[in-house]
């Protein structure tokens, strides 16, 4: 497992170590006692999600609130634009953002810290993206900063996602992250971390 360190605090790129040879691939998704070994970060995952998304679908970029979750992502088939953005307002980056990509050929994966926003753009015809959560979904609980928000200027890689450039439906977004605040109107309404 090769472990490297994120322009955004506490945030972690996790490179497992993939055996393949003629018949595929074999890795270690999780182990709790080498991810502690390396990072130095313990864990306690109460819930496990799999999502499945086509081409130029983005989801995001979500929080919860009063609950945070740290969250382990990975993509197992397919690939994505994996970002996050940083809103703890005492960190020395809040408002900026980090993206990379994710996908199953590198089975990189990302530790996200709690007091981020998360989302991801698919790149591929279709993706599976798991991720393992240090706390419960909970709906009610559950927030979003605008995926295009100005002042954080994720530079989402929207070129490879084909020709759908000035189709208001491209990319394709749930309604609710159509129409999410921007960051400062999050800040304003008090919904970022201290």
């Amino acid at each position: 497992m090769k472990v490297i360190e994120s322009s955004l605090p506490g945030v972690l790129v996790i490179e497992p170590q993939i055996f393949r040879d003629g018949r595929g691939l074999f890795l270690e998704c999780w182990n709790d006692r080498q991810f502690r070994m390396h990072t130095g970060v313990e864990l306690r995952f109460v819930q496990d999600n799999h999502s499945r998304s086509t081409k130029g679908v983005l989801r995001g970029l979500h929080f919860q609130r009063t609950h945070p979750q740290g969250k382990l992502v990975r993509v197992s088939t397919g690939a994505v634009w994996d970002v996050v953005v940083d809103l703890r307002l005492s960190s020395p980056t809040f408002g900026k953002s980090f993206g990379l990509r994710l996908c199953g050929e590198n089975q990189r994966q990302l530790w996200i810290p709690p007091g981020l926003a998360h989302g991801f753009l698919v790149l591929s015809d279709l993706a599976d993206f798991q991720y393992k959560t240090t706390e419960y979904w909970i709906p009610e609980d559950e927030y979003a900063l605008r995926w295009n928000d100005q002042t954080v200027a994720v530079q989402w890689p929207l070129d490879e996602i084909g020709n759908g450039a000035g189709d208001v439906s491209w990319p394709q977004l749930a309604q609710r992250d159509r129409e999410a605040p921007l960051l400062s109107e999050l800040l304003a309404a008090g919904l970022v971390y201290a």
